[in-house]
């Protein structure tokens, strides 16, 4: 029994350690979000731009860090494979302290700090691009490190466990930034407060780099890299319903394929993976994410009390994240993401429609929580178990990359068009607000359908296993010709 225990506090232990790069991903997304007015006073009002200039530049400047999550995204699998999954990871911690440290005082070394104003600009989207690489490579090696040490009975939970980290990360720097601002008056907040909030998340990720000192790289890497001996005393550390050396022999033979193109499967796996991500960002979560306080703002609310209904947000999706964590391998991946986006779009539907019709109030709220609701119990952590477990061993990293970066390339388009969207005086006065509502909310309905149609599902399966349901053969079938090996 105490053996038992040990081997789940281990598999636990360096799961905890891996969803911190899910806890900074959430973290860096987010943290801009009690920081946009004061970016807005600092670097953007003082060009006194037209108003859709100013609204695509606010845009862009809020998105930025997407622009690096992309590169980040499509590197992170060809850095994982040749230097470790380990080493990747602490890369992506010091990516995170840089972007911390230089989003709070972007004059360092060129100016005198809160005087150079919209010079300040640029160095201001450096900074956060760098964030955003750290946060590309978190969101696809943080979810395959857990992928590739928990037992397949229990993978799915364990990976959920990043997406609740990810939505952590974002209710905790709601209730910062919510702190922050509470330290002093408006012009407190837009001359030293946003900076405190950017560099608050200095100290997480230097937490991140240290433990990760301590944690092993996975069996799966370390076989890629000709460690046998090293992979199976991970692999009987780690333990599992399989016999260690069984475990070994079996990703042994998932890395045989008749080539290591991208689609040495099939095309469909890729096409799959990559609009499971698509379709993960046009339901317009991360509008929300980003945008709340404003979406509240346009609900008539003051500053603290749009701070405050955010954290309300947060907080919802922490908890429905939960239930998608104690479902997944029990309910399957498929009808979660089904229902989720039933949900997503019914709710979208009806908040569109209470802007447009300036009904306002309780019911707003309300449509809006559900649709966080709908999401986090499917769409957020669902797809993020189904990339990390659905591409064949020989593919994953250049596979997971690929449809990691289309994942962040269309968060970039949905946050810039939703500020250039809910910005626009003809779309407002049409629908007040509503319209982008209504877009995310056909998309909503769209993923349901796509999964319905086209998604595998891939519980209680070996990641070895999965394979099988691309090829439609089993392991020693005939798939070998050239190793992967590198």
């Amino acid at each position: 029994m105490g053996s038992k225990q040990g081997v789940l506090s281990l598999t636990t232990g360096l799961t905890l350690i891996a969803t911190l790069g899910g806890l900074l991903f959430g973290y860096d997304t987010a943290v801009i979000s009690g920081a946009m007015d004061s970016i807005d006073v600092n670097f953007i009002k003082p060009l006194n731009l037209a108003e859709t200039a100013h609204d695509s530049l606010m845009g862009l400047t809020i998105s930025s860090a997407l622009a690096g999550c992309v590169v980040g995204g499509l590197v992170a699998g060809k850095l994982a494979d040749r230097f470790g999954r380990k080493p990747t990871l602490i890369f992506a911690a010091l990516m995170f302290l840089i972007c911390s440290l230089g989003s709070a005082v972007p004059e360092f070394g060129l100016g005198v700090i809160g005087q150079m104003g919209p010079d300040a600009l640029t160095p201001f989207n450096i900074y956060r691009i760098i964030g955003g690489v750290g946060v590309g490579i978190a969101s696809l090696v943080s979810p395959l490190y857990i992928a590739e040490i928990a037992p397949a009975e229990s993978r799915g939970r364990l990976i959920s466990f990043n997406q609740i980290a990810i939505v952590g990360g974002i209710v905790g720097v709601y209730f910062v930034n919510w702190a922050i601002a509470g330290l002093g008056d408006e012009t407190w907040l837009h001359t030293v407060g946003w900076r405190w909030m950017f560099a608050s998340e200095g100290l997480p990720s230097l937490l991140f780099a240290v433990l990760l000192l301590l944690a092993p790289d996975t069996p799966r890497y370390l076989v890629m890299r000709r460690r046998d001996s090293e992979a199976l005393a991970v692999l009987k550390r780690l333990g599992g319903a399989t016999d260690p050396k069984t475990t070994l022999v079996e990703i042994e033979e998932s890395l045989v394929v008749t080539n290591e193109r991208l689609f040495a499967f099939g095309t469909l796996v890729v096409v799959v993976g990559i609009l499971l991500s698509v379709f993960q960002q046009f339901v317009g979560i991360n509008a929300v994410l980003y945008y709340a306080p404003q979406m509240f703002k346009n609900m008539g609310m003051s500053n603290d009390s749009a701070l405050w209904q955010t954290v309300i947000v947060g907080i919802a999706n922490v908890g429905f994240t939960l239930v998608a964590t104690f479902t997944v391998d029990r309910l399957g991946r498929k009808p979660l993401l089904i229902a989720g986006g039933v949900v997503m779009g019914v709710s979208m539907m009806v908040l569109g429609g209470l802007f447009s019709s300036n009904q306002l109030g309780l019911g707003a709220l309300l449509a809006m929580l559900a649709y966080v609701a709908g999401f986090a119990f499917s769409w957020g952590p669902v797809v993020w178990v189904l990339l990390a477990e659905m591409f064949p061993n020989a593919i994953k990293g250049k596979a997971l990359g690929i449809a990691v970066a289309a994942q962040w390339i269309a968060n970039l388009l949905v946050s810039w068009s939703f500020k250039v969207m809910d910005g626009n005086s003809a779309l407002n006065a049409a629908f007040n607000h509503g319209f982008a509502y209504w877009v995310y909310g056909v998309f909503s309905f769209l993923s349901a359908v796509f999964v319905w149609r086209f998604v595998p599902e891939t519980k209680g399966r070996t990641l070895e296993a999965i394979q099988e349901l691309w090829t439609h053969k089993p392991l020693d079938g005939g798939v070998h010709v050239e190793t992967v090996r590198s």
